[in-house]
């Protein structure tokens, strides 16, 4: 899930049968329950590093799975249009582009 305001629409449609999302729901983008702070002291006031968590290899596997099925469906010039990093520049209005 994205924020709406990183999307911008497009016409592309992309082929999304043979892919299985079964296993999605919104427990599978639910955060995992974070410490409740305590009261703050020294220790945990200068401590150097903060506990970083990412994402777990059993996400990263079932991405992978649910992402090949559809990538296989690419054309080369669906890839790089997916892959390209969009900006604004000066004058150009979303609303009037076209994809």
């Amino acid at each position: 899930r994205v924020n709406q305001r990183f999307c911008i629409a497009t016409s592309t449609k992309v082929d999304l049968k043979g892919a299985d999302y079964g296993s999605v729901s919104d427990a599978y983008f639910a955060r995992s329950a974070s410490k409740k702070k305590t009261k703050k002291d020294e220790s945990g006031f200068f401590a150097t590093e903060a506990e970083k968590t990412g994402i777990s290899e059993e996400k990263k596997a079932g991405q992978k799975k649910m992402d090949e099925p559809m990538v296989k469906g690419l054309s080369a010039d669906h890839k790089a249009y997916l892959k390209a990093r969009f900006s604004l520049s000066a004058k150009m209005y979303p609303h009037e582009l076209k994809f």
